[in-house]
């Protein structure tokens, strides 16, 4: 029987600790135990540390998850939580997803302060991001406007946002809900068009394979739609290579026993687009995904990510 408290990784923003204690809650609700037996450990990594550039020019996901990951592997957590969409594809050995909690709203939130909507933005407007994904889907709706890096904690680009920076900016509407912040966005994006990153608005546990008591703890919390969802996803971008340096969206829905999936791959500019919809067994989602990534790979071409990547 454990008697010392299991000790939870996340990062320190107000989002990674809504995370974190929406977990703490959910396990304790499943096992009948008191907040006293979790202890929320804040770990700060690169990602956070250094705002001013983009990830892809710093080294992409794994920025957010190496200090993490590196303190789970050793033993001193227990287990990790962390927004889906920031894990790479390839997990340290050893360490695994155990855990998926129901997944929020995938689409993205809008903020804008000279127009309420993407496309009413003014000629030449600036939308700040530093998503490569929403910078591309931004360019290739409106190739007229001037896209810049924001990056930093939801506060920080909101408050950039406020002091003029930018004319708008796009934040995942997940994060926003869980932060209480239904009022920020002026719009909210159609995932058809404006499709969202693979694993977004879906939060994952981290622990290591081979310990039986965590993996067990977790399991009670593990969302089955969730998880089958976000695998699908991680496929089609473990195909494709994704890192923050390539433009990828894709998301799945399920349908009973059966996984709706669309994808989109972009060039940075937007000028060049390809998208892919497809629907298989939910048991097969991560095959599923594989498929989709190769099949849109052959689609582009060869020289698609050569040409800018």
């Amino acid at each position: 029987m454990q008697t010392k408290p299991f000790r939870i990784g996340t990062r320190g923003s107000p989002l990674a600790l809504a995370q974190a204690h929406e977990t703490r809650s959910r396990l304790m609700a499943a096992h009948g135990l008191p907040e006293a037996m979790f202890e929320i450990v804040v770990l700060s990594t690169k990602g956070d540390r250094i705002t001013d550039r983009s990830l892809a020019l710093i080294g992409g996901k794994g920025l957010f998850t190496e200090e993490i990951e590196a303190q789970l592997s050793s033993g001193e957590l227990d287990f990790a939580v962390h927004s889906s969409k920031d894990m790479p594809t390839k997990l340290p050995d050893g360490l695994h997803l155990s855990a998926f909690l129901p997944r929020e709203d995938v689409r993205d939130a809008f903020i804008g302060r000279a127009a309420k909507r993407l496309l009413d933005l003014p000629q030449g407007a600036t939308v700040g991001s530093a998503s490569l994904r929403r910078q591309a889907l931004i360019r290739r709706l409106r190739p007229d406007i001037n896209v810049i890096v924001f990056r930093g904690q939801v506060d920080t680009r909101l408050a950039k946002l406020a002091e003029g920076q930018a004319d708008a900016t796009l934040l995942a509407y997940a994060g926003l809900k869980r932060l209480g912040k239904l009022d920020v966005p002026t719009e909210i994006l159609d995932p058809v068009s404006f499709p969202p990153a693979p694993a977004q608005g879906a939060i994952c546990i981290e622990s290591r394979t081979g310990d039986a008591q965590v993996n067990g703890l977790l399991a009670a919390i593990d969302d089955r739609a969730t998880r089958a969802a976000v695998t699908c996803e991680r496929g089609f971008l473990a195909t494709l290579d994704g890192s923050c340096r390539t433009p990828i969206a894709g998301y799945a829905t399920e349908e009973g026993e059966h996984l709706q999936f669309r994808g989109m791959i972009l060039t940075p500019d937007g000028s060049r687009y390809h998208e892919i919809e497809t629907s298989g067994p939910a048991g097969n989602a991560g095959q599923l995904g594989e498929d989709a990534g190769q099949a849109i790979r052959d689609k582009a071409g060869a020289d698609f990510f050569e040409s800018w990547g």
